[in-house]
């Protein structure tokens, strides 16, 4: 194979840069294992598996050796592990960047530790990534690049901390007191004393990763993601190619269509102008407002990049806040069953306990579709996160990197979701949405329906801080903005 031909490898040419570790290893094991005079024979068209680059040392400024390897990781992708040494000195750094394009959206991962073998989860902290330890109260801002674990992560933080602490102590007692109770803390994290905690990993490049477990219920492992502000996209480097408005002067884009009236009308589309959240340029958000029979109407916003590709389909909800939530739960037990219409909010967690699948509110947004389309998008999703299938990638089993129990209990998950997908198999659906915001089609309108459970619950003190409900003022507002504004006039 020629990497002229193809000068930006993709799909499965792009395993010929970046095999997973055991591959790298076997080739070594198999090129160490050949007779001299074959190696002598191939001389420099052998590919080494680690790159040697002669560098500067920061530190003594006398050159030390870069090594370079590209690898994959799985449930992940593409990264490059970098380590440098100076002979001169022994200063020694070792770090990693990710191989691929920055994402279309940022990410965020929250992970609550409630066991010892949480510790030992792989964590991939890019040089963009802010972690936090929220009941240690610590953050670490973005830096270097990190492959490790949540045990790793912890104890880098506090030897960090532990570093200064003489100096501090006789020269600022106070901070020292400070850093002390939080390295005291941490240590018993570390022990295991202060179950349950979270950490939590926000990237606005989207290249940073929580290892997920196969048994994670909702509330254990939350990934989410996000379009990104125009401050982070700068500091990533992505409004530079920003093109400029160009509608001047009353001409308006001709793919921007506003309906006449205030009003919004049913079944209508409207077209208005936006900013990509993937490369900061212009685009066309189209948005929709179609009513559900016997439930309410809902907004579906669609937005096409022509410049990145980048698309986004989400379905919002609106209306007044109900005093409860809902929970919905659907027994699928035919192909009728799988063609029901399906309304899962931002807000709403999907569990399917004979399937063993559980879905953290806010990881897919909000979506409008059939049971089996649901079903579907969710196992397109896992499977390319778990078996890093991106696009062409050829990597079925998840990489020599998955322990052979992990593998077969991942193909298990995936066989029965693609049997219940299939109608081979018989499963529930329960939709929890403490906003009751989420729908299931009723086909026996008005006589209740056999399959379909709706159940009002009380909202928890944490599901209403979650959403902001706590703090929310619905009576007197105006009065209070404007006695706020008599006071900053004073």
């Amino acid at each position: 194979m020629s990497s002229t031909q193809d000068p930006k490898p993709d799909g499965a040419a792009f395993d010929d840069f970046f095999d997973s570790i055991g591959k790298k290893a076997e080739n070594l094991t198999t090129k160490d294992d050949k007779p001299a005079e074959s190696t002598q024979e191939e001389g420099e068209d052998d590919q080494r598996v680690v790159d040697e680059i002669e560098s500067l040392c920061m530190n003594c400024h006398e050159n030390g050796i870069t090594r370079l390897l590209l690898t994959r990781i799985p449930f992940f992708r593409e990264i490059i592990l970098m380590s440098f040494f100076c002979p001169h000195c022994n200063f020694k750094n070792s770090e990693i960047q990710s191989a691929g394009e920055i994402q279309q959206k940022g990410t965020h991962h929250e992970l609550r530790l409630t066991t010892q073998a949480d510790f030992g989860r792989q964590v991939v902290k890019s040089d963009t990534c802010t972690v936090k330890f929220i009941e240690l109260d610590i953050e670490v801002p973005p830096g270097r690049g990190q492959l490790t674990n949540v045990e790793g992560l912890l104890s880098m933080i506090l030897e960090d901390l532990e570093l200064q602490q003489p100096a501090r102590k006789e020269q600022v007692p106070e901070v020292w007191a400070k850093i002390e109770e939080i390295i005291k803390k941490g240590r018993g994290m570390l022990a295991g004393e202060a179950y349950p905690f979270r950490v939590s990993l926000d990237d606005p490049a989207g290249n940073s990763w929580i290892e997920p477990d196969q048994k994670d219920g909702v509330g254990k492992l939350a990934r989410t993601t996000y379009a990104r502000t125009p401050e982070q996209n700068e500091a990533l480097g992505l409004s530079g190619d920003a093109q400029p408005d160009t509608t001047t002067d009353g001409d308006e884009d001709p793919s921007i269509h506003n309906p006449e009236g205030d009003d919004i009308i049913p079944n209508e589309v409207y077209s208005f102008p936006a900013t990509c959240p993937g490369c900061s340029r212009h685009c066309v958000t189209h948005m929709k407002m179609v009513d559900i029979p016997h439930f309410k109407q809902v907004v579906i916003m669609s937005t096409v990049c022509d410049h990145c590709g980048y698309r986004s389909n989400e379905v919002k909800t609106g209306g007044e806040v109900p005093e409860k939530g809902t929970q919905i739960t659907l027994q699928v037990d035919s192909a009728v069953d799988l063609a029901r219409d399906i309304l899962k909010s931002e807000s709403c967690a999907l569990e399917c306990p004979e399937l063993q699948l559980s879905v953290n509110p806010g990881t897919l947004g909000g979506r409008f579709t059939t049971v089996e389309g649901l079903l579907t998008q969710v196992r397109d999703d896992l499977r390319a996160q778990i078996f890093d299938i991106d696009g062409g990638g050829d990597a079925p089993e998840g990489g020599d990197g998955m322990e052979s129990e992990a593998r077969t209990n991942w193909n298990k998950f995936f066989a029965g979701i693609d049997a219940a997908i299939k109608g081979e198999k018989k499963f529930s659906v329960v939709l929890k949405d403490p906003l009751g915001s989420s729908y299931v089609q009723d086909l026996y309108k008005p006589e209740k329906d056999p399959r379909v459970e709706i159940v009002e619950y009380d909202r928890t003190a944490e599901e209403e801080e979650e959403l902001g409900l706590t703090d929310m003022k619905v009576e007197n507002y105006a009065e209070d903005h404007e006695a706020e504004g008599e006071k900053e006039e004073k």
